[in-house]
């Protein structure tokens, strides 16, 4: 009886082996079925009139002494942001973005063949200032009044939209309803049904306006009231939103 026991119980453990490896077997050669999608692209646009005139301008002097180049560079520029303030513009819109000293040299007795002997002519100092405009109707009085007070290399005058992630948010949003309608008809055309999103991704331009610059301005001669100001038209901005939508399919 002891001996039938045994055999049964090592012909018992040889059957489940034999059936844990036949599953195993089985999952290993199982296929998974890859989920069905389809993916879809989406374009939103939204123009908006721009709310802020943004342009730089520098001040620059020389002198044998740096400290003497300072004194007439800031005397200048305290004039020049002055103005700027009395303008309207407040403290926090007008940030320096660059500062710099230098030296410039002159060459005497250059001749074709040799440069000349190298001496030092003056320590140049200058200054560069970003001015950020929100009344759009004071940017060409601002240029041509800057220039009086003696601001040279006036440019970069551009236009932007002071809440431009609302104006982005819009765009997404047409974007991914023009998403959304593009799926629902190639599922028809398909004959299937849409389930859940599985990914989405988005790309977004913003196109800036082109840069104006003030021909009109003249530095010399008449007022500056009586001198025509900077003409300045600020068009519209448009900002683009392009997305990428890939739906489950059933």
């Amino acid at each position: 009886m002891k001996g039938i026991l045994t055999t049964l119980a090592v012909l018992l453990v040889a059957f489940v082996a034999i059936k844990v490896a036949g599953e195993v077997k089985a999952l290993g050669h199982r296929e998974v079925m890859a989920t069905e999608t389809i993916t879809v692209s989406g374009k939103g646009e939204v123009q908006a009139k721009p709310d802020i005139a943004t342009f730089s301008f520098s001040v620059s002097e020389e002198a044998p002494i740096v400290s003497d180049a300072q004194d007439k560079m800031n005397e200048k520029m305290a004039k020049i942001l002055d103005y700027v303030s009395q303008s309207g513009v407040a403290e926090n819109d007008v940030k320096t973005i660059s500062y710099n000293i230098y030296p410039r040299y002159e060459y005497q007795n250059a001749t074709y063949y040799q440069p000349g002997k190298q001496i030092l002519a003056a320590y140049v100092v200058s200054q560069t200032v970003q001015i950020k405009v929100r009344k759009l109707e004071d940017a060409g009085k601002l240029l041509t009044g800057i220039g009086e007070y003696g601001a040279t290399d006036v440019s970069g005058l551009s236009f932007s939209i002071d809440n431009e992630d609302m104006v982005q948010r819009q765009a997404r949003d047409k974007a991914i309803a023009d998403a959304r309608e593009q799926a629902a008809a190639l599922a028809k055309s398909l004959g299937v049904r849409l389930g859940d999103i599985v990914s989405f991704s988005e790309s977004s331009v913003g196109y800036p306006m082109p840069i104006y610059y003030a021909k009109d301005m003249a530095y010399g001669g008449a007022s500056l009231e009586s001198r025509n100001q900077a003409s300045v038209p600020t068009g519209e901005n448009t900002v683009t939103s392009n997305v990428s939508v890939t739906y489950e399919i059933r």
